[in-house]
């Protein structure tokens, strides 16, 4: 009788979870319109309402009908309802960096979105250098977004990614970035965003935005915040380096939205300079979309830059700027008093808001029924998805670098390594590996739950937090590693150490942690791994040069499936062929540059930043990574000589554009100028593997530009042991062969410029043809 009941119980509670769920999800069908519902009379035959009039005839009508005061509370993040049009309220501000995160105001989890997938944090899915993994997993995170849109659960305009170029190895948010070189970071903004905003025409999926712009990467270090810094920046560096994302996130990923920073940049706020805002970002670059504020700096440009005598000043200066919304309150209390003093027209108010509105139609919120809309059948059964977990599992797994592998020691054998011995504070967390942005991850598998998929497993955390403070923890770490026939020290930093906020004093591993290897090292009686969690650098100069640790792993902070792909990576499944996003210096290079100090170029003491620049010892270079095979690299096919072809309509003076045996980019015929390399790849080890393959430039050796080599190219090629398979890499000489003089103008260098690919060196002479010139 008991069992015939549990299992009518049983019945019922199926039947109505079922129903519950069918309730769940067509209240997530039934959302209703942001504006345009057309059960109601009154506002659905307005013209701004009108899917078949241009997006631009729409924003205009609706301007014309709101008033000043509603204007203004449409200026800022959670603009107001305007009930009159039947226009809703709406939270701009959610974040998606790496998944749906819940960072932001405009997102939540719960009810039938408890989660979303996490995928690794952006540091370690750059050294991937895969373009197609990055958009592919913008489309994920935004097919997640919209359903979660739907549900009434999210926004649709995401303030990701975050492409400021890595720039000082303590920098708390270095993590979130794709790493230290602009073309990397650069070709990164694009492809996430193409995934991200998946465009059809001028229509949105959702909206992403490219932040912080500019020659913002330095938050709290020595006293000096970014709410007061002014970072000073040479012409030629902002052009160079600081500004090169940015303009592919416009250009070429064509995004929605750009941010301006906190700091000032050469005694300017950045969200009050016109020459940034309205002349290069909308100016130059041709930005179809709004400029945000970072939260609060309109006001921080106030209250603690003092950047003008009134609050009033401070809202009419970024306005005027071409800033359109602000992250925080500041332009609803003080824009109507800048208006009525003559300090801001409402005319400018007007052009704002027809930029934000702009996006907002262009994602479908005036077009009444969401359901109805392309996307709008995502919902609950899109989010953390087989195909989208297994999606964060391969990103993990192509991010993760193998350092060092002396013997070699790796991969492990499940017939040798029957007893891992997992040890460090880093060996069984789950928060830890995503980083920080992130949201609520669909579940997670730690490094110990990984390992122990493949081998029977002693667990010693060896320090109780990455702090490592205390040494009360390493008897029992070393004894495990005694019985153990491998032991695997997950070590690293978190966001205790480093974060938002939070930038590093500097570069050595945390407390007791460099101890504690070196003790379980030595007692252990088989191969002793290193694998480190963290989003900036750290000097492992120690286990490097330690005969006693024969591998060392980063895994920055790999995502939901973090400890999964670790462990595929050490047991073999996964041949790694991760390459490092940024150069690994030694703690003493931090004693000799402030972080304070901007300029990215040597001078006097000062030894340079980033590979580009600085030619100082490292520990890992940028672009360093093994594999468990070999690889040999030819090039098959590559041109020798390009000649340059100038404008044939080019009005100029033969010596200005030709100044130092380099002609202005902007009068070549950057069309024709376009030339391909073609490389063999070759597996010359007994492993299939993917190379991923690094293409850097030289110019010749003239000029006042850096000597140094330029990354200007990459790929990812699987190769089968054995065989061989050919890359065509595309260069393009306006792109990739061009320098930036002093006067922050980009020209290409006349000469032999070198290829560098591995070993390898191929030159290409580069010639003008001066026939198109006429004086």
């Amino acid at each position: 009788m008991g069992e015939k009941i549990s299992l009518k119980v049983l019945f019922r509670v199926v039947v109505i979870t079922n129903i519950l769920c069918l309730v769940s999800i067509s209240l997530v069908e039934a959302r209703l319109p942001f504006a345009c519902d057309p059960r109601n009379g009154l506002t659905r035959r307005l013209r701004f309402c009108r899917v078949d009039l241009p997006v631009h005839v729409r924003v205009r009508d609706l301007l014309g009908r709101l008033t000043l005061e509603e204007k203004i509370r449409l200026l800022v993040n959670n603009a107001a309802a305007v009930p009159r049009l039947g226009i809703q309220g709406y939270e701009w501000w959610s974040e998606a960096l790496h998944g749906v995160s819940n960072v932001g105001p405009g997102t939540k989890f719960g009810g039938a979105f408890p989660a979303a997938t996490s995928f690794p944090q952006v540091i370690t899915t750059a050294a991937s250098f895969n373009e197609s993994l990055w958009e592919q997993i913008g489309r994920v995170v935004s097919d997640e977004a919209r359903a979660m849109y739907n549900g009434g659960m999210a926004g649709l305009t995401y303030w990701s990614p975050n492409v400021n170029i890595f720039r000082d190895p303590r920098w708390g948010r270095g993590q979130e970035t794709p790493g230290e070189d602009p073309v990397l970071a650069g070709k990164y903004a694009a492809s996430y965003v193409r995934g991200l905003q998946s465009a059809t025409g001028n229509r949105l999926k959702v909206a992403a935005c490219c932040k912080h712009y500019t020659a913002y990467d330095l938050d709290n270090w020595n006293g000096v915040d970014r709410y007061h810094f002014n970072a000073r920046v040479s012409k030629q560096d902002l052009v160079d380096t600081y500004d090169v994302p940015f303009k592919a996130c416009v250009v070429e990923g064509k995004v929605a939205s750009v941010m301006c920073s906190y700091n000032q940049v050469n005694g300017k706020p950045t969200c009050a300079d016109p020459d940034l805002l309205k002349g290069t970002i909308r100016g130059q670059w041709g930005l179809n979309g709004y400029i945000v504020s970072d939260c609060d700096s309109v006001g921080v440009m106030y209250d603690t830059q003092h950047f003008t005598a009134t609050p009033e000043e401070s809202a009419a200066a970024s306005i005027k700027a071409g800033l359109d919304l602000d992250c925080g309150p500041f332009l609803a209390v003080h824009t109507d008093l800048a208006v009525r003093r003559g300090l801001l027209a409402e005319a400018d108010v007007d052009m704002a808001l027809a930029n934000t509105i702009t996006v907002q139609m262009r994602l479908g919120m005036f077009d009444g029924e969401p359901s109805g809309q392309p996307y709008g059948n995502l919902g609950p059964r899109d989010v953390c998805t087989p195909s989208h977990k297994q999606l964060a599992l391969e990103a993990a797994r192509q991010g993760i670098v193998l350092l060092k592998n002396s013997g070699p020691s790796l991969p492990l054998s499940t017939s040798r390594h029957r007893t891992v011995a997992v040890i460090g504070p880093n060996s069984d967390v789950t928060v830890t590996m995503i980083g920080n942005y992130a949201g609520v991850a669909c579940g997670y598998t730690s490094p110990l739950q990984g390992i122990s998929r493949y081998a029977r497993t002693i667990h010693q955390a060896g320090c109780s937090d990455v702090a490592c403070k205390a040494k009360n923890l390493f008897g029992a770490a070393e004894a495990a590693a005694r019985q153990a026939d491998a032991t695997v020290l997950v070590m690293g930093l978190d966001q205790s150490i480093e974060a938002e906020f939070r930038d590093r004093a500097g570069l050595l591993l945390p407390g007791h942690q460099q101890e504690l290897v070196s003790r379980v090292a030595r007692a252990s009686r088989g191969p002793t791994v290193l694998v480190l969690m963290s989003g900036g650098p750290i000097d492992v100069s120690f286990a490097k040069n330690d005969p006693r640790v024969s591998a060392i792993l980063w895994a920055g902070y790999p995502g939901q499936a973090g400890g999964a792909a670790i462990a595929d990576v050490l047991f073999g499944t996964t041949n790694p062929g991760g390459k490092l996003p940024m150069t690994w210096y030694p703690q003493d290079y931090v004693a000799k540059v402030p972080m304070t100090n901007m300029g990215m170029r040597q001078s006097g003491g000062y030894p340079g930043r980033t590979y580009r620049f600085y030619k100082g010892p490292v520990v890992f270079p940028f672009g360093h990574g093994m594999s468990y095979t070999t690889f040999k690299q030819s090039v098959a096919l590559a041109p020798t000589e390009l000649p340059v072809l100038l404008g044939t309509n080019l009005y100029t003076n033969k010596n200005s554009t030709l100044s130092s045996n380099a002609i202005r980019v902007k009068h070549a015929n950057c069309d024709s100028l376009s030339l391909f390399v073609h490389i063999d790849v070759e597996n010359t080890g007994n492993m299939d593997g993917t190379h991923t393959l690094l293409v850097f430039s030289t110019p010749p050796p003239t000029g006042k530009w850096s000597p140094n080599k330029q990354l200007i190219g990459f790929d990812r090629v699987h190769v089968v042991a054995g065989s061989k398979q050919r890359v065509k890499i595309n260069i393009h000489a306006c792109k990739h062969l061009s320098v930036v003089d002093e006067f922050g103008i980009r020209r290409i260098p006349m000469g032999a410029h070198s290829l560098h690919i591995g070993d390898l060196k191929h030159s290409i002479s580069l010639q003008a043809n001066l026939e198109g010139i006429k004086t």
